[in-house]
């Protein structure tokens, strides 16, 4: 039965950590709305993958003024098993 009225389901290759902490190493003084649009989430999740990347020493979150600013620690290993030999900067590299 043809869904012609259904989009069509579609997946990228990088999960929405990956897109964050893209974003993070290209404007590490990112608004957390503009952080959560560019990725496609609601500020809530985008809170959520933040907190997960801070927790997991990919990042750390510092206040300065109103604002926060994000270091991306770029010398930090992938966590899966295939990739752990690689640091997380060969990945960023590709997208500076």
């Amino acid at each position: 039965m043809p869904a012609d009225n259904v989009p069509a389901r579609t997946w990228t290759f990088l999960s929405n950590h990956g897109h964050v902490l893209i974003l993070l190493s290209q404007d590490a003084d990112a608004r957390l709305r503009d952080i959560a649009a560019a990725v496609g989430v609601t500020e809530r999740a985008a809170t959520a993958i933040i907190n997960d990347l801070e927790a997991a020493g990919y990042l750390t979150r510092s206040r300065e003024g109103r604002r926060n600013h994000y270091t991306v620690h770029k010398h930090q290993l992938f966590r899966h098993q295939l990739e752990a030999g690689h640091s997380i900067d060969e990945l960023l590299r590709i997208f500076r």
